[in-house]
């Protein structure tokens, strides 16, 4: 099954236009604003044992993670070289953890009953760390789509 779903998004990515390609990653950009817009008082009470795994800093690492991989998956079905694909990687990842840390800004200043959580930036980072290690073991030996 994970195959089939892989498969499917190597197709995806290989055979569409520029602009369509980002698509995923720009929808994914826009839902997380809005997720990480809900106020304080509208989100669900997390149980103790919920607190004591740090389960919000695995959501964040998640939906960073998500973002960053989306954005980075439509460089691999291009002849780019080898050299510029991970240049271009490593730029998601750090636009993706600004992204998190504006955030966090956001969250602080413009949404009721939320503040601004360093470690909240840290799981955003890691999960677009992540989308690095996770770029590299899906996408590699994408079909290229010619120029």
């Amino acid at each position: 099954m994970i195959k089939i779903f892989l498969r499917r998004i190597q197709l995806f990515f290989s055979g569409s236009s520029t602009i369509k390609k980002f698509i995923p990653g720009i929808a994914w950009f826009f839902i997380l604003l809005i997720l990480l817009c809900i106020p304080g008082r509208d989100l669900p009470d997390s149980g103790d044992w919920l607190q004591k795994i740090f389960f919000d800093k695995w959501i964040h690492a998640g939906l960073f993670g998500l973002l960053a991989f989306l954005f980075m998956a439509p460089v691999f079905a291009t002849e780019m070289s080898d050299k510029y694909k991970w240049l271009y990687v490593i730029a998601v990842a750090l636009l993706c953890s600004l992204w998190g840390l504006t955030t966090e800004f956001i969250q602080h200043y413009l949404v009721s009953g939320r503040s601004f959580d360093l470690f909240d930036w840290f799981a955003d980072t890691t999960g677009a760390i992540l989308a690095i290690f996770a770029s590299r073991y899906f996408l590699i030996g994408l079909p290229v789509t010619p120029k």
